[in-house]
Order: structure tokens, then C-alpha cells, then sequence
């Protein structure tokens, strides 16, 4: 026992590192339990869009949008979501995928949405960056 002591008093900082480490993924490990929202990868993903009533939420913004998306997907803006909501009602009770470009947006909309009372909600892990390289298609708006 005297020698952790003389360990952790030597190299106190790593000690502390160690702690930090610890509860970050305590952190991450309860988040990841605790979230009401399955994450899916594209193919998943795709198999659940053969389903007439699923629905794709993507929170991109609208230029990101416009550089390709999924067919049929509905740009909600994550910094806009809130305002978005009354739109999105008809979807309360279906399946829903969000997607952003990464994944990193569309986890936060997922718990946005789960507290708002969606409860069928999908995130498409990886994003469209996922998307494309499982070379699936996208849709490009066209320029006016």
C-alpha cells in the first residue's frame, strides 16, 4: 500500500489523468444506456426506408443540404429544430432516421426529439459522410 501512495504522490499527474479518463467514460457509458434512440448504419438505415411511413430528418443546414441528401428527406436545421416541430408532428409515432453530415449533429437531435415525444427515432451513425461510402445515392439539388 505505501508504494501506490509513493506512486501517486511522484506522479500525481497521472494520477488525476487517470481520473479524468475514468469518469469521461462512466460519462459516456451511462449517456449511451440512458439515450432513447438507436443509432443504425446506412444499410440499416436503408432497409428501414423500404418501409412506406419511415421517415429522414436531416439536420444539416441548408446549403450542406443542397450538396446531397437522401431521397425524400426533410432538412431540419439542428439550430432550427425547435421551430420545426409543428411540422414534424405527423412523424411522432413513426420510424424516423436523422442524419447529418458526420453523426455528431444528428445524436443531439435524437435526444431533442425523444424529449419531445418522438419515439420511434433512428441516427444514422457516420452521417451522409457513412452514406456515401457504402456508395449509396444521393439526390443534388439543382441550381436556379
Amino acid at each position: 500500500m505505501d508504494r501506490y501512495i509513493e506512486f501517486a504522490t511522484n506522479h500525481w499527474m497521472l494520477v488525476i489523468a487517470l481520473g479524468v479518463v475514468t469518469i469521461l467514460l462512466l460519462q459516456d457509458l451511462f449517456e449511451s444506456a440512458l439515450q432513447n434512440f438507436e443509432s443504425v448504419s446506412p444499410t440499416l438505415a436503408v432497409a428501414l426506408m423500404n418501409n412506406a411511413d419511415t421517415a429522414v430528418f436531416d439536420v444539416r443546414e441548408e446549403n450542406e443540404f443542397a450538396t446531397g441528401h437522401i431521397e425524400n428527406a426533410i432538412n431540419t436545421p439542428l439550430g432550427k429544430l425547435n421551430d420545426h416541430v409543428q411540422n414534424l408532428e405527423d412523424y411522432k409515432n413513426s420510424p424516423i432516421i436523422v442524419a447529418c453530415k458526420t453523426g455528431s449533429r444528428s445524436a443531439p437531435a435524437c435526444r431533442k426529439l425523444s424529449k419531445l415525444g418522438f419515439t420511434k427515432i433512428n441516427n444514422l451513425a457516420g452521417g451522409i459522410q457513412s452514406w456515401e461510402e457504402n456508395k449509396l445515392p444521393l439526390v443534388k439539388n439543382k441550381q436556379k
